[in-house]
C-alpha cells in the first residue's frame, strides 16, 4: 500500500499540470474599444476636390439680343418718312425681358442700308411684347403646299415658312417655321360633284369629274352597280366623305 502511494501522488500532480496548461492556453477574446469605427471615420481626411459640393442656385440667363437675324427680303423705299418704313427695315432697342402681352415703347432707327429715308432718323414705336412666332395668324403669311392629303382623317399637317407682315413689330426672327393643317384646293366644286352624282352618277360622271377614273370606268360599264353604287356615291359626296382624287378640298 505504501509502495503505490508515490505513483498515485505523481499521477495526480501530472494531471493537475496538464489541466492548468490547457486552461492557460485557451484563446481569450479581446474586447475592442467602443467608438473605434466612428473615430476612424471622423479623423479620416476628406477629399474636397472630388467630394460633393453644395449646389448653389444659378441666375437665370436672359437673352442678350432678341433682334431679327433672319434673311428676309426687304422693300424699303427711300422716299418714305423714316417712321413709315416697314418694321423689317428698322433696328430697335428691344427690352428682351419685357412681360408677354404688355405694350411697350421702343426706340428705333432705320438700318444702315436704308438710312436715306426722310424725316427723323430716331423715333419711338409702340409694340406688344411677344416673339414673332407668337403673333396671330392674320399678322403673318405662310407658304402653302399641295404635297399633303387634305381629306385624311385626322387632318395631315405640314411645316410651313412664315413671315411677319411689314406693319408688325415683334421680337426675334421675322421668318419662322410653323406647323399648319393641310388645307389646299385644286378648284373642285362640291355642288358640281353632287349634281353630277345625282343626274349622271349611273354613268360614272361624278367619279370622272373628281379624278377617280378607274372607278368611273367600272361604274360606267356596270350601269352604276345596278343603281346601288350610284346611291352610295350620292351619299358619300353629300357628306363630303368622297373628295377629289388628288387629296385636295372642295371649294
Amino acid at each position: 500500500m505504501t509502495e503505490g502511494y508515490p505513483i498515485v501522488k505523481w499521477g495526480c500532480l501530472l494531471f493537475c499540470v496538464i489541466l492548468t496548461g490547457c486552461v492557460s492556453d485557451s484563446p481569450q477574446r479581446e474586447s475592442k474599444p467602443q467608438g473605434t469605427e466612428s473615430n476612424k471615420n471622423a479623423t479620416s481626411p476628406v477629399n474636397r476636390l472630388t467630394g460633393p459640393t453644395p449646389s448653389t442656385p444659378r441666375p437665370i440667363a436672359l437673352p442678350g439680343n432678341c433682334s431679327d437675324h433672319s434673311r428676309v427680303s426687304r422693300d424699303c423705299p427711300s422716299t418714305l418718312q423714316c417712321d413709315k418704313l416697314g418694321r423689317e427695315c428698322l433696328e430697335c432697342d428691344f427690352n428682351c425681358t419685357c412681360i408677354y402681352g404688355q405694350e411697350v415703347n421702343v426706340t428705333c432707327h432705320p438700318k444702315k442700308d436704308y438710312d436715306s429715308c426722310e424725316g427723323k432718323k430716331e423715333f419711338t414705336v409702340q409694340m406688344v411684347c411677344r416673339y414673332c412666332y407668337q403673333t396671330a395668324s392674320w399678322e403673318h403669311t405662310c407658304l402653302g403646299t399641295d404635297q399633303c392629303d387634305a381629306v385624311s382623317s385626322p387632318r395631315e399637317e405640314f411645316t410651313s415658312n412664315c413671315t411677319v407682315k411689314s406693319d408688325v413689330l415683334c421680337l426675334g426672327n421675322r421668318m419662322f417655321l410653323k406647323k399648319l393643317p393641310c388645307n389646299w384646293t385644286s378648284g373642285y366644286k362640291w355642288s358640281t360633284a353632287l349634281l353630277l352624282s345625282i343626274t349622271l352618277g349611273g354613268f360614272g360622271a361624278d367619279r370622272f369629274y373628281l379624278g377617280h377614273w378607274q372607278e368611273g370606268i367600272g361604274k360606267l360599264f356596270s350601269f352604276g352597280g345596278l343603281g346601288v353604287w350610284t346611291i352610295i356615291d350620292v351619299i358619300l359626296i353629300a357628306i363630303r366623305y368622297l373628295g377629289p382624287a388628288d387629296g385636295s378640298l372642295y371649294i
